[in-house]
């Protein structure tokens, strides 16, 4: 810092600034390139240097004796000798000394963690929605203290350590001056007080590990990988927080017959190559449990789609359902008897040589699918 201009311009504000643009663009810059949130080389060094800006620029008569006098006029003629500055130790101390006014902090009520645990179900649960009992550990107040970890009776007292304020400061000297650094009492947890008499129950945490067991339903229409959130089944709240959540992921087991394609179900029919060209009546099995006639005409082609409407998943937002999909598998045989040969050889001298069909197996399953509903 050489020039009158040096500490505006480390602030990035104009020599016209109004305080309360000194103040946001302190804050803006702090909370950008402190130590605890930026790791990165020079971040430090550009954190004390933002610091010393505001330290001078922030107040009145410093601001002024700077105006005039340059750095000479606050204490130097260098980047240091600004007497009296006292940093922030903390990135939590800069947004406690801007947005609650101290950067003194008593412990409070702290949420209780989320915990997660995995449900395995059939391919018809998923489908179909049902119910699962889960029985999973977590950690709970403890219901003979309700969490304050003393016998019942028996009295907190105040911590030795931070003498009942819940924290502990300690004075940094650095080239800019005095760092006061601000942490929450080891000793007390940020309480300010302490355990006499513990409980014989949870030995004064306050907390206890517990085996519980709850009943969560599944939404017709789930699919694998999908999570569902139990709130406030998680572990429990310290100090009156509240509890975390419970986040349940489905891992859905295949079925012999079906593949899942979104909301539809895909079934794979197979057909000799004498039906596929005749055409034929055949049965297709559905997850209802009730089989479904589907008629096919002759000359049905290996790879066609025929769907039979609202046979697939319910729909998990909205009513309806999704379709199941008979995807035809022409089966060509490989092994022939003496006459099935015979016949297939004057069948084919009629037939000739085919056409090339304008869908020719090869081409994307899916998007057969989707030109099926377009």
């Amino acid at each position: 810092m050489t020039s009158q201009a040096d500490l505006y311009e480390t602030l990035g504000v104009g020599r016209e600034a109004s305080p309360a643009d000194i103040k946001r663009a302190f804050r803006r810059l702090a909370m950008e390139f402190h130590p605890d949130r930026n790791r990165e080389d020079g971040a430090e060094q550009r954190f004390k240097q933002i610091n010393a800006a505001y330290e001078v620029l922030s107040d009145p008569e410093k601001r002024s004796r700077y105006d005039r006098l340059g750095l000479a006029g606050v204490g130097g003629g260098g980047a240091q000798g600004f007497d009296g500055f006292q940093g922030f130790g903390g990135f939590g101390d800069i947004f406690d000394a801007f947005f609650r006014g101290t950067a003194t902090r008593r412990a409070g009520p702290q949420r209780g963690a989320d915990l997660q645990t995995r449900v395995r179900v059939t391919f018809e649960e998923a489908v179909f929605g049902t119910e699962k009992q889960l029985s999973y550990d977590r950690t709970e107040t403890c219901p003979d203290c309700r969490g304050s970890g003393q016998t019942k009776g028996s009295q907190r007292e105040s911590c030795p350590e931070c003498k009942g304020s819940g924290e502990l400061r300690r004075v940094q000297q650095s080239l800019f001056g005095q760092f006061v650094n601000v942490t929450a009492c080891s000793t007390c947890r940020g309480e300010g007080t302490v355990v006499t008499e513990p409980c014989g129950t949870c030995r004064g945490r306050g907390m206890r590990r517990q085996n519980v067991s709850r009943t969560v339903k599944i939404p017709a229409g789930v699919d694998g990988g999908a999570q569902i959130r139990l709130a406030g089944e998680g572990d429990s709240g310290l100090r009156g927080g509240p509890g975390g959540s419970l986040f349940i992921e489905l891992e859905v087991a295949p079925h012999e017959l079906f593949r899942r394609v979104e909301d539809n179900l895909v079934y794979e029919l197979p057909l000799n190559i004498a039906q596929a060209a005749l055409g034929a009546s055949v049965q297709i099995p559905t997850l209802d449990g009730e089989a479904e006639t589907l008629e096919l005409k002759p000359g049905v082609q290996h790879g066609e789609v025929h769907p039979l409407r609202a046979r697939g998943v319910p729909h998990l937002r909205g009513t309806g359902r999704g379709d199941l999909l008979v995807r035809v598998h022409v089966v060509t045989p490989t092994k022939l008897s003496a006459e099935q040969r015979r016949a297939l050889e004057e069948l084919s001298r009629t037939l000739g040589e085919p056409d090339l069909p304008k869908d020719p197996a090869g081409s994307g399953f899916f998007d057969r699918i989707r030109e099926a509903f377009s």
